[in-house]
């Protein structure tokens, strides 16, 4: 463990500890004009919340929220005393900025440290980060996690997939960083090249930044021979490092001294029972420079409170299992991407490479499933790959509840993507 006194800390104690930081920052959140406003209007301050539960009186912040107070309406610190700003691409809308004091910072690298080392991590170890470096949060609080455990880092960065397997091969780093389906592309590309991706040196993984399933896990595992984690974080709560898994991998722990995470039904925005589907609502108990309550994260996963073989005392959560703004409907039925994942990783042959395509040609909506499937797999025999269509077919019915076109492709014909994979192409123009 990082930090074994804050990791095993017992539960009373440690929600006495968030009391008393959620109270603090509470005050910390009156310095910004949104939350003063709210905050006044509802009669609320530090003394008002007697318990944990009392959370529930505080307002939700949304990205919305965040678009609106653009650029650093959020700020309680003043300008001066921000020591980095990182934010979204904008790509989708607004960018939205978030600011960092020094002291969030060092949070922010302990943070990362301690979910790193409950996956393997040591300071012995050399770190490749095919990551990002820029405004994306994802690179930078990796990287000095990594530098606070006393590993070297290999600050390759995202892209340029075969200079990164030259660099594996020239420094022999053992633990890669990166998303889940860059890893795959770093496998295929090996192939290409003539290398056997079990032979690269790597033999850890820390994945984040994007939903997969646990069948990519056992994929990913299988190609790089690695023992692959997954860790979870947003920009807008700190970046990388709100949870991450231990060697037990029986979820990923919640560092729960710095974030209080609720799991809220998306529509009533009331709780769910332990071990439910939610939507995922986290204060930020320990940010200097932008104080974050109850920010509607619209991940949906499942919280533990169960104690884990590792020791730790920490709260559990799920992998991410879909985002309530990328849920589709289809036909009346929610879809989440990840559901067609695990329908094509259950058929023997297919690869974890696909493309949802959404269309309303008429009255009805209709779905096609690209996906590539491996070479040895691939026939001349038009009835063969039929059958292969039909049995992907059954499954997506059975694990996602609908029914789906499904188009087998060459490997290597669809799209690679180093950062976020972008799974879904929906066309009936339901936001226009």
């Amino acid at each position: 463990m990082w930090d074994r006194a804050a990791e095993t800390r017992p539960r009373a104690e440690r929600e006495a500890l968030q009391l008393e930081r959620l109270r603090a920052q509470l005050e910390r959140a009156r310095r910004v004009p949104f939350y003063r406003d709210i905050l006044s209007h509802r009669e609320l301050g530090p003394q008002s919340l007697r318990s944990l539960d009392d959370v529930r009186r505080l307002p939700f912040t949304t990205k919305d929220d965040m678009r609106r107070q653009h650029p650093l309406g959020l700020l309680a610190v003043p300008r001066k005393e921000l020591a980095r700003i990182h934010g979204s691409s904008g790509t989708t809308g607004t960018p939205t900025f978030v600011g960092y004091t020094a002291g969030d910072l060092q949070t922010w690298s302990e943070l990362c440290a301690r979910f790193l080392v409950a996956g393997g991590l040591r300071p012995e170890h050399t770190v490749q980060v095919a990551f990002g470096y820029g405004l994306f949060t994802g690179g930078f609080g990796l990287h000095y996690g990594i530098e606070k455990v006393g590993a070297a880092v290999i600050p390759v960065a995202a892209g340029n997939t075969r200079r990164q397997l030259e660099i594996m091969r020239d420094l022999d780093p053992e633990v890669l960083i990166c998303t889940p389906s860059y890893a795959l592309t770093i496998a295929d590309t090996a192939r290409e090249l003539g290398l056997e991706p079990r032979a690269l040196p790597i033999r850890i993984g820390h994945f984040g930044g994007e939903p997969w399933t646990e069948d990519m896990r056992r994929e990913i595992e299988e190609q790089l021979d690695i023992q692959a984690f997954n860790n979870y974080g947003l920009s807008e709560i700190i970046g990388p490092g709100v949870s991450g898994e231990c060697q037990a991998r029986t979820g990923m722990h919640i560092q729960e001294d710095h974030f209080l995470v609720e799991c809220l039904d998306p529509e009533t925005l009331e709780p769910v029972p332990e071990g439910e589907p939610g939507e995922l609502v986290i204060t930020a108990l320990t940010r200097e420079a932008m104080p974050m309550l109850r920010y509607r994260t619209r991940d949906i996963a499942r919280l533990y409170r169960d104690p884990c073989p590792c020791g730790r005392t920490t709260m559990r959560m799920s992998r991410v299992t879909g985002r309530t703004d990328d849920m589709l409907i289809i036909r009346g039925v929610n879809v989440f991407p990840s559901q067609i994942e695990e329908a094509l990783l259950r058929v023997e042959g297919t690869t974890p490479h696909y493309l949802i395509e959404v269309s309303r040609p008429g009255t009805l909506d209709e779905v096609h499933v690209k996906v590539e499937i491996h070479p040895e797999i691939f026939s001349d025999r038009m009835d063969r790959m039929q059958a292969l269509c039909d049995r992907i077919s059954r499954e997506i019915q059975t694990v996602a509840g609908i029914r789906a076109h499904v188009d087998l492709v060459e490997p290597r014909r669809l799209e690679r993507f180093v950062g976020k994979a972008k799974r879904v192409l929906d066309t009936r123009g339901l936001a226009d």
